[in-house]
């Protein structure tokens, strides 16, 4: 039953655009995608999320972060197969679990937390707090940001993941995060 949360083997490389809410994740990914004619992997919380609010005017609960995992890596499995490039991600399960200590009193369900820690990519882009808040239906403490960056910064140190912090506008991000992935497409 847990295999459900594991990534299959590939043959492209994986980046992950990873940090707080709000940072330009996606905007960065869909250029990205739109730079080396590939494929990226949307947010699946974002849908998960924003479904439950629509029907249920609920928000996030712990008991939503195994199908939101669920879902994420079974998206990125079935979109990794369209690739032989690379394939950018607009999370992954690591941030899942940063989000789950962070809102959740410091705790992780332990299937999220092995998968989150098992699942590899070959570099992370860690995203600057120095974009603009934008508010929508499922963003919420614009007050805690410099926290969480911290909480996300940590989580790639610790877990002593390969990553690039990127500041600055989208022209300079973009260029900056397309230097490295040429790096790592020359290997």
């Amino acid at each position: 039953m847990e295999e459900k949360y594991k990534q299959q083997s590939t043959n492209c490389i994986k980046v992950v655009l990873f940090g707080p809410e709000s940072t330009g994740k996606t905007t960065l990914s869909r250029q990205l995608a739109r730079h080396y004619n590939s494929i990226w992997v949307p947010e699946y919380a974002r849908e998960y999320l924003q479904n439950k609010w629509n029907n249920e005017r609920k928000t996030c609960e712990v008991d939503d972060l195994l199908p939101i995992a669920e879902g994420q890596i079974k998206l990125e499995n079935k979109l990794a197969q369209k690739t032989k490039t690379v394939l950018i991600c607009d999370t992954d399960l690591l941030e899942t679990k940063v989000y789950s200590e962070a809102y959740y009193l410091g705790s992780c369900d332990p299937i999220l937390e092995k998968y989150a820690l098992e699942n590899t990519y070959d570099l992370y882009f860690l995203t600057y707090i120095d974009t603009p808040w934008e508010a929508d239906d499922l963003r919420d403490k614009s007050e805690h940001r410099e926290k969480m960056f911290k909480a996300f910064q940590e989580a790639l140190v610790v877990n002593k993941r390969p990553y690039v912090l990127l500041k600055g506008n989208r022209e300079e991000r973009l260029e900056l995060a397309i230097k490295h992935i040429d790096i790592l497409l020359k290997k």
